[in-house]
């Protein structure tokens, strides 16, 4: 739905799937700096607010999930990961608890799907299931942490009663969303400068930076949102798998982006050799399924950072050489390693059983 601060004046509406949300207020730049100096509110009331409450809530989850979250204590925010049978990312969930249920926001567009598997999982359990996207909206009043670094809201700030803190994220009742920024104290600031920050932060984004095949160690995921000691969910022989024996097939990696170029990489432009890279650097093959002819990935999310120019994530095939030029749809760029070549396979395995296991 269509948020009403989208009638603040300069708002300019985000593209699909934020399309609801506004993308700035006029001052892009500006705005950044409010939001990484914790002096802005970001609109991400497009994201879809899912609810499980019951007393089981918690030890389903954790059956259910990559996370363990059958000892998540009240107030502690989380992310959690539905996965496949094969280990493919299928949900990326923001969640935290707040001693009587579980409060969770999704991509737009994802709520009922996930509703929807989750009601067909509930059996005899005593859980409640709810989209309540209606009713609540997601605002950030911090930018993305890195690698799950925890973000806590500063202390003092008066909130909208029935508002759910999830650290930098806050769930406020839906009518209070119009004059939140006032009644906060705080710059409105668009997507495009969480965006920006995101991706200077190295957080990956469903659906950005994640694909159909994506599985969680391509995008670090490990750790943030993929708890390793803890019991059997749906998708866990595959992180194991690549955990203890193998390496996945493709990475994430940080792009700086040419400055001279006016134009950013769309989400989805193809990553390929840089013009200056020798022919005997190209890794021995191009991604499987690639659209063109030697691409090595594909770009997720770019933008214009206020300090750090023109930037991107990018996911490239695991055997890109990290220290080559590359381009992004067209555009020179220059990596940072965000998950390296060699992660994965972290248990010693004498070579010949590792023949065997293959």
């Amino acid at each position: 739905m269509r948020s009403p601060l989208l009638d603040t004046s300069g708002a300019v509406a985000a593209q699909a799937p934020d399309e609801t949300v506004a993308a700035h207020y006029g001052d892009p730049y500006a705005e950044q700096r409010a939001l990484a100096a914790g002096q802005a509110l970001v609109d991400r009331s497009d994201r879809e607010v899912v609810r499980v409450a019951g007393p089981d809530r918690l030890g389903w989850l954790n059956d259910l999930s990559s996370q363990k979250l059958d000892t998540l204590r009240p107030g502690t925010p989380a992310q959690a990961l539905l996965l496949d049978g094969q280990g493919r990312v299928e949900h990326h969930l923001t969640l935290v608890d707040d001693g009587e249920a579980v409060w969770a926001h999704v991509e737009p567009g994802t709520a009922a799907e996930l509703v929807a598997f989750l009601e067909k999982m509930r059996f005899m359990l005593r859980v409640e299931i709810a989209e309540v996207t209606s009713d609540y909206a997601v605002v950030s009043v911090a930018p993305p942490a890195p690698a799950g670094e925890p973000v806590a809201l500063e202390e003092g700030r008066a909130l909208p009663e029935g508002t759910v803190v999830m650290g930098g994220d806050l769930l406020v009742p839906r009518d209070r969303l119009a004059g939140l920024p006032e009644e906060l104290g705080l710059r409105p600031a668009g997507l495009w400068a969480y965006e920006a920050l995101r991706i200077a932060a190295h957080v990956p984004r469903l659906g950005f930076e994640t694909d159909h095949k994506t599985i969680p160690h391509e995008v670090g995921w490990i750790g943030v949102a993929v708890h390793l000691n803890k019991g059997c969910y749906r998708g866990q022989e595959t992180v194991a798998r690549v955990h203890n024996l193998g390496h996945p097939p493709r990475r994430l990696v940080f792009l700086h982006l040419d400055g001279s170029v006016d134009d950013l990489p769309p989400h989805g432009a193809p990553v390929t050799l840089g013009v200056s890279t020798p022919v005997e650097a190209e890794p021995e093959a191009a991604v499987e399924g690639a659209a063109e002819p030697g691409q090595l990935g594909f770009v997720g999310s770019s933008a214009r950072h206020y300090e750090l120019g023109p930037i991107a994530l990018a996911v490239v095939k695991r055997t890109v050489p990290v220290d080559i030029d590359l381009l992004a749809g067209g555009v020179a760029a220059s990596q940072e390693v965000v998950v390296p070549p060699d992660a994965g396979r972290n248990v010693h395995i004498d070579p010949a059983l590792r023949r065997r296991v293959r």
